[in-house]
């Protein structure tokens, strides 16, 4: 019988001739086909077959590992990779926050590129004009609002010092709307006769990925101008929520615990849940201790560098909290002394190890949906970055939204900041109100000149 194209489905078959005859049991398909017009109705077997992934396992490992099973193999190459990526990571962090920055852009571009590649390879024989430039192009346009916003909110003093930056954030908005708007127009005018259809479902797959990997990635971002913990701790519970989980599973899983995944059980879960809270608690209390973790991250533009020097708020000093009857038996004591930090850290932690996982099975339906193993194959052992940093995202917008919900109040510096971009003029109103004010609450003293 012939194949069923990516316009297959019953409408496809409708438009064929190869219907079923009135008064069967597929006429309601048949009406359902009519109503629907133009609507895709295929199912998960008509989706074309994408090319499987390559193994880039290095040869030097592949002859080490040769005379294991395959389930030890990948054991060991993922755990080799594992270390490595840690270290790298470890590494970058003692480089500063400036190249966590760059780390979180380039995570971010590559992640767009695994999903963007999947589509192309899917509907790779439509050749659709202009699809894969429109789609770098408005990953272009997202990043530059972002970014953009952020170097207006955080470098109010360096952009007040450059004229030619002035003009680029007082109309920024504007100009990310022109420049989307001109994407816009290019993509209609890019509509070909008979590929409509698909073209709006890259369209929308462009648009999506977009919505995952740039938005996610600035409020990266914009947690670690809070200050690196709340960088740290978050991606490294979901780091240990992952390797842990893998473990227990490895040594103990038995029962499944969701089909999207079949390897990934009970045991994995669970384990994985003790030991990241553990592990949370524990990693935030060591890095509570430093400045260079805790205060925010801020631009000098004196000296042109990030700096990370403050005075540590209340969440970073040791207080003493009454333990619970039921825990003085256990621990022998009636108090303990710990950072507040710690006990937000639970709350990370258990989102890390309860909700993350469910960025990893979005990530699995998604793969199953298009027949692929993993995203890419760029770590051995792992898959692509995306297949690293499915729960990243999730984790993201936890954390972000954490911070303005329960942690975030005023801050001095940043309107500081704004104020200095101010006229003159506008200053010194402001700096008349400020005073009036404080004067009626009795914390500053009248002049006695009037």
């Amino acid at each position: 019988s012939p194949a069923v194209g990516p316009f297959g489905g019953m409408a496809g078959l409708r438009r064929r001739g190869a219907g079923p005859s009135p008064g069967s049991a597929g006429d309601k398909d048949v009406v359902l086909g009519e109503r629907c017009g133009d609507l895709d109705l295929r199912n998960d077997s008509d989706i074309p077959e994408v090319p499987p992934s390559t193994d880039s396992t290095p040869e030097i490992l592949k002859k080490a590992l040769s005379g294991l099973s395959s389930r030890w193999k990948n054991w060991w190459i993922r755990g080799i990779l594992t270390l490595a990526m840690i270290s790298l990571f470890f590494l970058i962090i003692y480089l500063g926050s400036f190249m966590l920055m760059l780390l979180v852009l380039s995570i971010q571009v590559k992640c767009f590129h695994e999903i963007i590649t999947i589509g192309y390879r899917v509907y790779h024989s439509y050749e659709l004009p202009w699809f894969r430039s429109l789609s770098w192009y408005f990953l272009l346009c997202v990043n530059y609002f972002f970014y953009g916003e952020t170097v207006a909110d955080y470098f109010a003093t360096f952009v007040q010092r450059r004229e030619q930056l002035q003009f680029l954030i007082r109309y920024h908005r504007f100009i990310s709307f022109t420049l989307y708007l001109t994407g816009f127009c290019m993509f209609v005018l890019s509509l070909v006769k008979r590929h409509y259809r698909l073209q709006f479902y890259m369209f929308a797959w462009t648009h999506v990925t977009l919505l995952i990997t740039v938005t996610q990635s600035h409020l990266v971002i914009q947690n670690l101008f809070e200050g690196m913990i709340w960088f740290l701790v978050p991606i490294s519970s979901v780091i240990c929520n992952d390797i842990t989980a893998y473990i227990f599973g490895f040594f103990f899983g038995r029962t499944p615990l969701i089909k999207l995944s079949p390897k990934k059980t009970w045991e994995g879960f669970i384990g994985g849940f003790f030991s990241t809270v553990a592990f949370g608690f524990i990693f935030a209390y060591l890095l509570a201790q430093y400045q260079y973790f805790v205060c925010p991250v801020e631009y000098n533009s004196e000296t042109n560098r990030f700096v990370t020097e403050c005075a540590p708020s209340e969440l970073f000093q040791i207080q003493s909290y009454s333990v619970p009857p039921l825990l003085q038996v256990v621990l022998g004591r009636e108090t303990v002394n710990m950072y507040p930090f710690q006990m937000h850290s639970i709350a990370l932690s258990t989102f890390a190890s309860l909700i993350g996982p469910f960025g990893g099975f979005f990530a699995s339906g998604f793969k199953r949906a298009f027949k692929i193993k993993d995203f890419a194959d760029t770590i051995p052992g792992h898959g692509g970055i995306m297949d690293r940093f499915d729960c990243q995202y999730l984790m993201a917008t936890f954390v972000h939204v954490y911070i303005t919900s329960f942690i975030r109040g005023p801050n001095p510096s940043k309107l500081l900041q704004q104020l200095l971009v101010l006229q003159p003029e506008q200053q010194l109103n402001v700096y008349k109100t400020l005073k009036s004010h404080l004067i009626e609450k009795g914390i500053l003293q009248p002049s006695l000149r009037g």
